[in-house]
C-alpha cells in the first residue's frame, strides 16, 4: 500500500483537551505544587480539589527523591482491595496488580513535571473504575497502594509533541516497566462519610529487565531503526527472538524456509517440537526444518504496533520490511524467495500476519491466522462501527441492553464493552492506557489536532464517530480492502490465505471471520483457494500448531514453489 496514504490529513477538527491546575494535597504545600504541577484529570476531566476545606475522603500522594531524583509527567494510580494480595499471576504484588476490567477499584490522573516528594491530592473527582469515586467506597478496612507510570516526551516528525509511556523492553506494561514508581500496600481504615486523608509514597522504583540470552538454537536481534526514531524524534528499538532448526550448524550449506511469528511482544524462542514426535509424523526422515523468526515492535501505544504504519504509531510496516527482516536474513541462512516467507500468528498476531499478506503480497507466500482480531469491522468484536450508534448499548424502546466484551464457551458472559473500555480510561486518557481498545484507535484512527488518536467512540457514552469509522474502513478493514482491491490483489493471494478461529471465540472474533469466509469463498477471477475453518465451540485463541502448522506450511511450500526450487536441501533427519 502507499505509505504516503496512512499519513494524510483528512481528520476534521475536535475539541481542544481543557487544562487545568492542580491543587496540593495539603493547604502547607498549595503554592508549591499548584507552581510545580499542572495537569489534566484524565478520562473524567475533573478538576481536583483535593487540598481545600471540601469534606471527604483524600488521598495524599508523592514520589520518593531517593527513587527518583528528576520531575515526572505521566499518570499516578491507587489501587484499593480487600486483600494484600489477590489470586492469580503477579496479584502476590498488590492491589495495583488486583486491577482491571472484573477486578479492584482503580483511580487515576495526570500529572505534570511533578517534583520529588512534591504530594498531589485525590479526592472525589478523580476518574476511577468500577466505583467512579472514592465516596462510593464502602466504610471498612482495606490494603491501597500507588503507583507513578513515567511519561516521555515525544517531539514526532507529523510536528504534534505527545506524552506516552516509553516501553522499556518489558512490552509496554506499565505495571512491570523499568522507572516506574510503586508503593507498598498499606492497611488502612476508610470511610468516605468521615473522611480524612491517607499518604502514600512511592519509594520503590522497577528495576531493568535483564537482556534476554542466547544460546546455540536461540538468537536474538535488537536494533534501533533509524525510521522510527526519525519519526518519534526519540530512540525506538525494534527486534527479533530467531529459532534455528535442529541440525543447522551441521548444515552449513544449507538456506531455510521461515516462518514469521506475529504476536504480543515476547522475547520468548519458539516452542519446538521434540525429534521423537518430527519422526513420527515423518517416517522416511525427511522431516522440513524451518527457521522460526518471532518479531517485537512495540510502540509507545501498546506491546506491538500492529505491524502497519499508521498516522498514530508512525511508519512500523516500513520499518519492519525496511530494517528488521533484512536484518535477520542478511544474519542467518534464509531463502530470500516469497514462495519460502511464510506467516503466523494467532490473535493480535493473526492480525498482524494476515494484514502484511495483504500489505505486501509478493513479499510473502503464505499466512496462517488463527483467531485475528477483528478482520471486518463490521465485527469489531461484537460492534458494527458503520451502522451502529453506540458500542456498548443496543436500544431497545424502553430497554438498553449491555452489550457483552468477553464470553465463555458456554455462553457465561465474563466482562461488558462499557467494562474494559472504561478500566482502559482510568489507565490512561487519550489512548494512553497501553490496553486493547486504546491500540486499536492508535493504529487504525487518524491523528487528532491534540496529536493523539481520534476516539472511534466516546469512552464515558459509547458513542460511534461515524467519520473516524469510515477512516478505519478505508485503510485497515481487511476484509473490505481484500474485496476493493481483488482485481490487483487476487492474482497475488491465490492459495495463500488460511485463516482458523473458534466458533465460539471468547472476543466475538468469529463474527469478523464469517464476514471474511462469505467473501473468500465467492471469489472466481481468481478462487482464493485457501482454508478458513470454524471449529464449533472452540473458544479464543484455536487454530493449528506445533507440527501441524508445520505439515500445512510444508505441503502449501510443495504445491506452489516455483519449478526448480530447492524443497528438499532443508529436509532431513
Amino acid at each position: 500500500m502507499d505509505t504516503n496514504r496512512f499519513f494524510s490529513k483528512t481528520v476534521t477538527a475536535i475539541a481542544a483537551f481543557a487544562a487545568f491546575t492542580l491543587v496540593a494535597a495539603s493547604p502547607d504545600n498549595a503554592a508549591t505544587a499548584q507552581e510545580t504541577s499542572q495537569a489534566t484529570t484524565g478520562g473524567g476531566g475533573y478538576l481536583s480539589t483535593a487540598g481545600t476545606t471540601q469534606a471527604g475522603l483524600v488521598f495524599s500522594v508523592s514520589f520518593a527523591g531517593s527513587a527518583r531524583s528528576e520531575r515526572l509527567t505521566g499518570r499516578v494510580y491507587i489501587a484499593i482491595s480487600h486483600e494484600e494480595a489477590g489470586r492469580g499471576r503477579g496479584n502476590a504484588r498488590g492491589p495495583i496488580w488486583q486491577a482491571g476490567e472484573t477486578g479492584v477499584p482503580l483511580f487515576g490522573r495526570n500529572v505534570d513535571d511533578l517534583r520529588p516528594d512534591r504530594p498531589i491530592g485525590f479526592d472525589d473527582e478523580v476518574y476511577g473504575y468500577p466505583l467512579a469515586a472514592f465516596e462510593e467506597i464502602p466504610p471498612g478496612e482495606y490494603w491501597v497502594q500507588a503507583f507513578f507510570n513515567v511519561y516521555t516526551r515525544f517531539e514526532r516528525a507529523d510536528g504534534h509533541t505527545v506524552w506516552l509511556h516509553m516501553d522499556q523492553w518489558e512490552g509496554q506494561n506499565w505495571r512491570r516497566s523499568p522507572g516506574n514508581l510503586f508503593s507498598e500496600p498499606q492497611k488502612v481504615i476508610l470511610d468516605p462519610d468521615a473522611g480524612g486523608t491517607i499518604h502514600l509514597v512511592c519509594d520503590q522504583v522497577i528495576p531493568p529487565i535483564p537482556e534476554p540470552e542466547e544460546t546455540e538454537q536461540t538468537k536474538i536481534i535488537k536494533i534501533e531503526s533509524r525510521i522510527l526514531s526519525q519519526w518519534w524524534g526519540h530512540p525506538i528499538y525494534i527486534g527479533a527472538t530467531v529459532t534455528l532448526p535442529t541440525g543447522y550448524h551441521d548444515h552449513p550449506d544449507v538456506f531455510y524456509p521461515v516462518n514469521y511469528r506475529q504476536g504480543h511482544f515476547s522475547t520468548r524462542p519458539s516452542r519446538t517440537q521434540s525429534e521423537e514426535t518430527l519422526a513420527v509424523e515423518w517416517p522416511d526422515g525427511n522431516i522440513p526444518r524451518f527457521i522460526t523468526v518471532t518479531l517485537q515492535h512495540p510502540s509507545p501505544y501498546y506491546d506491538d504496533s500492529y505491524g502497519v504504519n499508521s498516522e498514530n504509531n508512525g511508519p512500523y510496516g516500513d520499518a519492519i520490511m525496511q530494517e528488521l527482516i533484512p536484518a535477520v536474513e542478511e544474519r542467518f541462512r534464509i531463502i530470500k524467495e516469497p514462495w519460502a516467507r511464510k506467516l503466523s500468528g494467532g490473535s493480535t498476531g493473526g492480525w498482524i500476519a494476515l494484514a502484511h499478506q495483504v500489505f505486501y503480497p509478493d513479499f510473502y507466500g503464505g499466512v496462517w491466522a488463527s483467531c485475528p482480531d477483528g478482520v471486518d469491522f463490521q465485527g469489531h468484536q461484537i460492534v458494527n462501527i458503520y451502522e451502529d450508534e453506540n458500542a456498548y448499548w443496543i436500544e431497545n424502546g424502553w430497554m438498553k441492553v449491555d452489550r457483552p466484551n468477553r464470553r465463555s464457551p458456554d455462553g457465561n458472559i465474563r466482562s461488558m464493552m462499557k467494562d474494559e473500555n472504561r478500566y482502559e480510561l482510568a489507565v490512561g486518557d487519550n489512548s494512553r492506557s497501553g490496553g486493547q481498545w486504546d491500540i486499536w484507535e492508535a493504529t487504525y484512527g487518524p491523528v487528532g489536532p491534540d496529536g493523539y488518536p481520534m476516539r472511534i467512540w466516546d469512552k464515558h457514552t459509547g458513542e460511534i464517530d461515524h467519520e473516524v469509522a469510515g477512516f478505519w474502513r478505508e485503510y485497515y478493514d481487511l476484509r473490505y480492502i481484500l474485496e476493493r482491491d481483488w482485481a490487483e490483489l487476487g492474482p497475488k493471494m491465490v492459495g495463500k490465505i488460511h485463516v482458523y478461529t473458534g466458533d465460539m471465540d471468547s472476543y466475538y472474533l468469529n463474527n469478523a471471520a464469517h464476514k471474511l469466509h462469505d467473501f473468500l469463498e465467492s471469489t472466481t477471477t481468481p478462487y482464493y483457494r485457501g482454508e478458513v475453518v470454524f471449529q464449533p465451540l472452540a473458544p479464543h485463541c484455536w487454530g493449528p500448531g506445533g507440527v501441524e502448522l508445520l505439515r500445512k506450511m510444508t505441503r502449501q511450500i510443495e504445491e506452489y514453489a516455483p519449478p526448480g526450487a530447492d524443497i528438499s536441501s532443508w529436509r532431513y533427519r
